[in-house]
């Protein structure tokens, strides 16, 4: 079979045309949004420090050099939260970017080596933000659904009713509903039972390698959960498509930058949302204690060079900066290609980025 015509042929280009253009009238509208809101556009550097501390992310590394001749390792980052973090202990509090973001070994329908971010934040009142985060996740694809006048969004035979009244649901509580797991019963002090999880696991047939650690057999089960999910009546439209889902109060011990809930530290101020069975925005409630943070971003590359034989550097300046974060204030992170995707239903990340990176 012959390789598909470069994006930039014209008749390939026809072909995208109309769906790259529904991308720039969601932006725009998107960006309107924001702005009667309130906020304030930033644009955050892509060369860092350190391009973020999760384990299974890998990052694009280069090398800055100086007029003198000397170097030093630097990154594209694989999210501008360092950078937008940094501003809001500066003083900006409410503020939004689309950013170019970067991520090695990712490609798929889903997944591009180079991708658009938006990403805001609000600083405030601890009762108020994170509620109000998740809120205008719902007016993001409220927005999105009316700049291409599409209302049913569908992935893989799932279709979602993107104006339906989302359904707000705890992570222990669907993993309760779907697998009849009690996710705190492995919970012993502080550590999560990682045995106790593999054993439930297992009773609804999820099997587990002995070199798995909790965090790979929860991230299993959140895979079969997310496939199963519309199973449940409370997630369906009276015309039986989906409703929209906001999967809250995620494991504290698997959300490292998300504040303990007040209510149980077991659990986190950390939320996901799903659209079509799609996972689209990654919330937090921020957590603005630096060395608890310390602490769990150096586990998270302690874990990385068990897994992979590397680690990328704490960035100081971010862990500085992190005490003087407003308490209460709370970010998130869109995928801003996903949204554009299920809003014209394309099929593939490529379909709606302007200039892809060849395959």
């Amino acid at each position: 079979m012959s390789p598909p015509e470069p994006w930039w042929n014209p008749e390939r280009h026809a072909d995208r045309r109309a769906g790259l253009l529904a991308r720039t009238r969601i932006k725009a509208a998107i960006r309107g949004w924001f702005e009667e809101q309130g906020f304030v556009e930033i644009e955050a550097g892509a060369l860092v420090v350190s391009p973020g501390n999760e384990t299974h992310l890998k990052a694009f590394r280069t090398e800055l050099t100086f007029p003198g001749g000397s170097t030093e390792p630097r990154y594209l980052h694989t999210s501008p939260e360092f950078a937008a973090k940094r501003l809001v202990a500066a003083g900006e509090t409410m503020l939004f970017t689309f950013a170019p973001v970067f991520r090695d070994n990712e490609r798929g329908p889903l997944h591009a080596p180079e991708f658009t971010m938006l990403e805001w934040y609000r600083a405030g009142p601890a009762a108020d933000c994170y509620e109000t985060i998740q809120n205008d996740c719902m007016c993001l694809l409220s927005i999105a659904a009316t700049a291409t006048g599409r209302t049913d969004w569908t992935w893989r035979n799932r279709t979602c009713d993107a104006t339906a009244a989302e359904v707000v649901k705890t992570v222990h509580g669907l993993f309760a509903d779907l697998f009849g797991i009690d996710l705190a019963a492995n919970l012993n002090d502080a550590t999560w039972d990682r045995d106790a999880l593999a054993a439930a696991a297992r009773s609804v047939d999820i099997a587990s390698a002995a070199d798995e650690t909790w965090g790979d057999i929860f991230s299993k089960v959140m895979v079969e959960a997310e496939r199963r999910y519309p199973g449940l009546p409370e997630l369906r439209t009276p015309d039986n498509k989906e409703r929209p889902l906001i999967l809250d109060q995620f494991p504290a011990v698997m959300s490292p930058l998300a504040r303990p809930s007040p209510g149980d530290p077991r659990f986190a101020g950390r939320f996901e949302v799903f659209a079509a069975g799609i996972e689209l925005a990654n919330g937090f409630a921020e957590n603005n204690d630096a060395e608890q943070v310390r602490r769990r971003l150096e586990a998270e590359m302690d874990e990385k060079q068990r897994l992979y034989g590397e680690r990328y550097p704490i960035d100081d300046d971010f862990i500085a900066a992190l005490s003087m974060v407003p308490s209460g204030t709370a970010g998130c992170a869109l995928g801003f290609d996903r949204l554009v995707m299920l809003a014209t239903g394309a099929t593939h990340i490529d379909q709606i980025i302007w200039t892809p990176i060849p395959q």
